[in-house]
Formats: structure tokens, C-alpha cells, sequence
């Protein structure tokens, strides 16, 4: 069983339009250890695994949607 947390639609929806307009984005998010950590990338892809949903950047970068805090500084509905 995961202990994902699904992130609010609007959320989901403002990541799928990054990724279909191929626009660099500024992501904030916390690492495994909970540490603060940012990226700039594009988001190339949004899918689910397991139960979990995550991002990939074109740099490779794999982030669970429920680590995010913040995307071009806007913050998670529920954050």
C-alpha cells in the first residue's frame, strides 16, 4: 500500500499544460530526505506507477506529484 497523496485537479491540470506547451518550468519540490530542492526543466511527461503519480523532466529528473510545493511559484491548492 503507498502512502501517495493524489495533488488537486487544478494542480494536475496546470502540470499537463506546461507539459503539452513544452514550457520550462521552475519546480520546487522536497527531496527523499524532505530538503528543499528546485529544478528548472521541462516537463516531459506525466504517468502513474504503482498507485503514484509523477513527473519526468527532459533532464531525467522523476518527481512524485505529491512532493511538490510550488510550480513557477505557485504553490499546491493543498499546501
Amino acid at each position: 500500500m503507498s502512502d501517495y497523496e493524489p495533488i488537486d485537479c487544478s494542480d494536475h491540470d496546470r502540470l499537463e499544460s506546461l507539459a503539452t506547451l513544452r514550457q520550462i518550468a521552475r519546480i520546487s519540490y522536497r527531496g527523499d530526505n524532505g530538503e528543499p530542492r528546485e529544478v528548472e526543466d521541462l516537463i516531459e511527461d506525466l504517468y502513474a506507477r504503482d498507485g503514484v503519480e509523477y513527473l519526468r523532466t527532459a533532464g531525467g529528473e522523476e518527481l512524485r506529484l505529491d512532493s511538490l510545493v510550488s510550480v513557477d511559484g505557485k504553490r499546491r491548492v493543498d499546501r
